[in-house]
């Protein structure tokens, strides 16, 4: 049974209590994933939030013509899976796939809506720390897109 302080030091949840995280961690799942194994693939059922908690996980997308872009390499501590979730996608729009023996924390999508419903104040810590990573995503890649324009 996972317990709040085998998470306190997951990204995503960086703003909650020793209750708050107590009270998480009595939803979440530790899954492993064998290196090269797929977590989830473009157009499979959303399944949740993934913490991880060991290892490295690869976000990519498969372009039209069968080509695969790489948009992140995460590693320990980070989230992913997330948007899913919060866009209410029934399916996955990128793959996730381990890139080492890995080790992942799961909020099932059914927990996070519950979490919705009778947590509001644990859901506002973890919908703000998703706002944060987001921004700072978006500063990256407008940076990346002002580069490229600059170099073209």
């Amino acid at each position: 049974m996972i317990k709040g302080v085998d998470i306190k030091d997951q990204k995503l949840l960086g703003d909650l209590d020793a209750k708050e995280l107590d009270r998480i961690a009595g939803s979440m799942k530790l899954e492993p994933y064998e290196k090269g194994t797929l977590v989830f693939g473009e157009g499979t059922p959303t399944k949740g939030i993934f913490l991880i908690r060991k290892g490295r996980v690869e976000i990519a997308k498969t372009t039209a013509d069968g080509w695969k872009h790489t948009l992140a390499v995460l590693a320990e501590q980070n989230f992913f899976g997330e948007l899913s979730v919060i866009e209410d996608r029934k399916v996955h729009s990128t793959n996730a796939t381990a890139l080492d023996d890995t080790e992942l924390y799961r909020i099932p999508t059914e927990d996070f809506k519950r979490l919705e419903r009778d947590e509001p104040q644990i859901l506002y810590k973890v919908m703000k720390t998703i706002a944060r990573m987001a921004s700072r995503n978006v500063h990256t890649m407008n940076e990346k897109l002002i580069k490229a324009l600059i170099s073209y």
